[in-house]
């Protein structure tokens, strides 16, 4: 539960360059940030959308990282990162979703550190023309 907690305040810091939250990271979350995600914090994205990411500032381990896409709290779908993405990129492929808001959770572990890192990118999608 602890690692938990220190994840979530991980999360803050890691979403402060989105400007969606501003509480201080402990000292071994503040070396890893996510930079940039598909899809992006709030997005609204349309059904036929299949790749999703989430970048950071430095090298993660992969074999040991997770993506999943949640939507009311259960998993949607596992997804599998793909060993071959950039060494800061999570990136995986998932199936058509139906309409509806959810979020992508990832976790992960920089190169050389223990402690595992999560946290939830909301989205929505839509059916759009």
């Amino acid at each position: 539960m602890m690692s938990r907690r220190l994840a979530v305040v991980g999360l803050s810091s890691a979403f402060s360059s989105f400007g969606m939250l501003g509480a201080a990271a402990p000292a071994w979350a503040e070396d890893l940030r996510v930079m940039e995600s598909a899809p992006a914090a709030n997005a609204v994205i349309a059904r036929r959308s299949s790749e999703f990411f989430v970048r950071f500032d430095r090298p993660v381990d992969h074999v040991r990282s997770t993506l999943d896409i949640m939507s009311d709290g259960k998993l949607v779908e596992r997804l599998k990162p793909r060993l071959e993405s950039a060494p800061a990129v999570l990136f995986a492929r998932a199936p058509t979703l139906p309409p509806g808001n959810y979020k992508l959770h990832w976790s992960v572990r920089a190169m050389s550190g223990v402690e595992a890192i999560e946290g939830d990118i909301p989205f929505t999608v839509k059916d759009q023309p």
